[in-house]
Formats: structure tokens, sequence, C-alpha cells
């Protein structure tokens, strides 16, 4: 396939013919609908034209290595191009700056996501996870992304903030959980497509209440960063602190307001898409329990009291990594802008025009994944995929700086929840993915029941016989 710079006139790339507002409506509403039917109907490459966008998507491997490697060349990554999380985030979130800018921010904001960094957290999330669980009354029925959800703050809250319990770590949790709900579904999730319907037109309307909230979460936020910066003490290892204390090559650090930021996106990117991960793997280890009888074998024969050896199990990360192929919390990369024309898969694109790798496309392409709808871990076991093949968590200059994180967290949990606590799907009915902001969660969550402790079930079982 021919990548390069061209000035021919090229084939012209496939749109659908479908009204452009029926095009908005259909990715808003089913995203995955109007990605299969693009792909199944136009291939690899296709422009999508939905009212407020135009866009070329892209789901074959090499295309998408080639565009995601040229930042600078023949394409940019505007941070701008993200404005639909402003709100939500803030115009100083890493996600929404450009240039030297970006790589200067992700400079100060990575190390603490990777390396042995990560070991301290271990033990936090075990414990996180078990004080989680205890909440629960065995024999009760609850909603399995409640429960990834409160475990994925918490996570968040201690390891970011290095907050763990008092008036302020509580209303944190109580209000962020309030602000991601309000444009979480697939109707609300147009709140985020139309801006101007979050004005502020009182406490009764949706973006009087954004407003108020948002107003109380940034002065806990504020309130948390002076006094931590007024009284920073070097020995703490959460991610505040290290962030606090992060200079870039001008010995310059963060002002309140870029940390600030900054912390909203971590525990909003964070928690959310975590959460909405761990809640899909434990439907799919209970829907298929042949998958959950490997991984617990896999888990009793480590058997070992170090929570941070769990995340080198091969059985468990591939669990973990089929979670994040199937249903893509991210459905699509950061999208890239053209800079120079270049031939991409036998079609010019011209400067200004605007591509986005389609994750969810790439992870279902029958010649890297047969039978992609069927929940397969084997296949992670059997093939090494590329970052360009997988790529959950985007690929290139914009990948996602807490994807180490992320996965640390999933495998912590999973090991720790499964082999302690006995669960059951409360209902065979098939869980299908929807729209979740701006990301793909589940229609209507996962309801499961809580058996009890598993050494206790299995005590009392056995004295039965």
């Amino acid at each position: 396939m021919k990548l390069s710079r061209s000035s021919t006139t090229m084939a012209t790339i496939p749109t659908p013919r479908t009204p452009e507002v029926l095009q908005l409506a259909d990715w808003i509403l089913r995203p995955l609908h109007y990605m299969d039917r693009g792909q199944r109907k136009l291939g690899d490459i296709f422009r999508a034209r939905g009212a407020l966008f135009d866009l070329v998507f892209l789901s074959e491997p090499e295309a998408l290595k080639y565009v995601l490697t040229h930042d600078d060349d023949e394409f940019s990554a505007p941070g701008e191009l993200n404005e639909i999380v402003k709100p939500l985030l803030g115009e100083h979130s890493v996600i929404l700056l450009s240039g030297t800018e970006h790589r200067n921010r992700r400079k100060l904001v990575m190390p603490p996501f990777h390396g042995d960094r990560l070991k301290v957290y271990a033990e936090l999330i075990r414990d996180l996870t078990r004080d989680a669980m205890a909440e629960l009354e065995p024999g009760s029925v609850f909603n399995a992304r409640d429960i990834t959800q409160k475990i994925s703050m918490r996570v968040i809250l201690q390891t970011v903030f290095g907050l763990y319990s008092g008036e302020r770590y509580t209303r944190l949790e109580k209000l962020l959980k309030q602000r991601i709900d309000l444009v979480s579904s697939p109707l609300t999730s147009v709140l985020l497509f139309f801006p101007w319907l979050e004005k502020d037109l009182g406490s009764w309307s949706p973006g009087g209440k954004i407003n108020a909230l948002q107003q109380e979460i940034d002065h806990l936020l504020f309130t948390e960063i002076r006094e931590r910066r007024a009284n920073l003490d070097p020995e703490r290892t959460d991610i505040l602190t290290l962030m606090l204390m992060a200079r870039d090559e001008d010995g310059n650090g963060m002002t309140d307001q870029e940390l600030r930021d900054e912390l909203m996106t971590l525990l909003v990117a964070g928690h959310e898409t975590t959460a909405t991960a761990m809640a899909w793997s434990l439907y799919w280890l209970h829907w298929k329990p042949e998958l959950l009888a490997t991984l617990m074998q896999e888990l009793d024969d480590y058997g070992q009291s170090d929570p941070s050896g769990l995340i080198k199990l091969p059985y468990l990360s591939a669990v973990c990594n089929e979670t994040l192929r199937i249903y893509p919390v991210a459905m699509l990369t950061f999208p890239r802008q053209v800079e120079k024309p270049v031939t991409l898969m036998g079609h010019t694109l011209e400067p200004g025009e605007i591509v986005v790798g389609s994750i969810y496309m790439l992870h279902h392409r029958e010649d890297l994944y047969p039978q992609p709808d069927e929940f397969r871990p084997d296949r992670f076991l059997e093939r090494q995929y590329s970052a360009y093949e997988f790529m959950p968590f985007g690929a290139g200059a914009r990948r996602c700086i807490g994807a180490a994180l992320a996965l640390y967290e999933m495998k912590i949990v999973l090991g720790t929840l499964l082999p302690e606590f006995s669960l059951k799907l409360a209902s065979q009915a098939p869980v299908p993915p929807a729209r979740r902001g701006i990301t793909l969660g589940m229609r209507g969550g996962i309801s499961m029941v809580y058996e009890g402790k598993r050494e206790v079930r299995e005590l009392r079982e056995k004295a039965l016989v």
C-alpha cells in the first residue's frame, strides 16, 4: 500500500448516502451500528458527514500506523479538535493542548504512571477492592458497574489525590459521580454534541445543574491543591504531590488552574473508562463460565500474597485485553488534521481534513480477529498484536497517559475480587453496548448477585454434602 504525499487526482473517499442529520443521530445514539454499517458498505476508509462533523474514518493497520506516527509532518494533532470535553476537563487539560505545549505537559505528568511508581499502589488497590465488596450483603443483587465505579473512583482519589477519608473525600466521590452521570446515557450524551444545551438557564435546566455541580467540585479541587502546595511533603507518593513537584526545563511548575484541569482529566478519564472495562470483564467471565474456570485455576496456581505479581499472569492479561478489544471504551483515536496533501489507501487527503482511527472497527477486523464478535481471550495467547492492530488506549504521541495504571488496576481488582468473592449473573439476558458520553459503555448495566465470600460459601456447601 502506497502512503505518500501526492498532488495527483485519486479516487473519491466513499461517503454514506444517508442524510447528514440522520448520520449525526445515528452516531450519537448508535455509534457501533454507524461504524459497522460504514465499514461493511464502504470499507476501511470512508468519510463521515453528520451535520456537526466531517471526518475520515480509518481502520486499516498500516494506514493507521502512518497517520499516527507522522504528527508535525503530514499530520498534526491539535488539541482544539477535542473541544467537546472542554466544559468537563478545562482548557488546560493535556487533551486540549497542542504542539510543544502538549509535549511539555506530557513530560510533566507522565512519570507517575510508569515503572516502579505503580508498585506502591498494588496493596492499596487490593484493599479498596475488598472494602467495596464488604459493603455488599450476601444474596444481594447489584449493578456490576456501580461497584467497579466505586472501586475505581476510590483508587483515583487515593492514588492521585492522596485523599483517604474525610468530608472532602466523601463529597468529591459523590459529586464527581453525579457530574459524569449527567452526560453518560445515550440520550443525555446529546449535551456534549450541542454545547448550547449546557447553557445555565437556572437551577431547573441541565446547564444549571452541571454548572452548580462543577462549581462545588472546583472549590474542593482548588482548596486541596492550595493546601497541599502550602504544605508540600516530598515523602508522599500520590500523583498530586508528584505533579506539584514536577518542573519543566525552565524550572517552572504547573499553576493551580493547570493542576485542576489535569486532575479533572485523571478523575474523569482515569476512573470512568477503567470502571466500564472491569464491569465488562465480570460480565464476560460469568457469561462464559468455562473462561472463568480457566482464570480461576491460574489465580489459584499463583496463590501469592503480592498483588503486584498479578500483572504478569498470561491468562488474566488475555482476559483484560479481550475485554478492551471487543468493546473498546475509547471508540476513536485522537483526531489528526492533514497538514500537507497525502495519499492514503489510494485516496488524496487535502490540508484541513480531519482523520480519526476507529479503534472499534480495527478491533473487529476479521483478518486480525476471526469471529470478532466472540469473546475469546485465547486469541491474545495465540498471537502477538502490534501497537497498530490492538490499540485500546490509542497510539502515537496522543496515547492515553494513564494506560499503564488502567491495566494495572484492572488486573489487581479482578485478581483480588474473583478468588475471594462468589458472584453470578442475575439474568442470562445479553447486555448490549451503548454510548456513555464520549465513551462506550453498556445499556442498562450488568445485574449480578453477590453470593458471599468464596471460602465461606465453599465451606457451607461442603457441610451440606
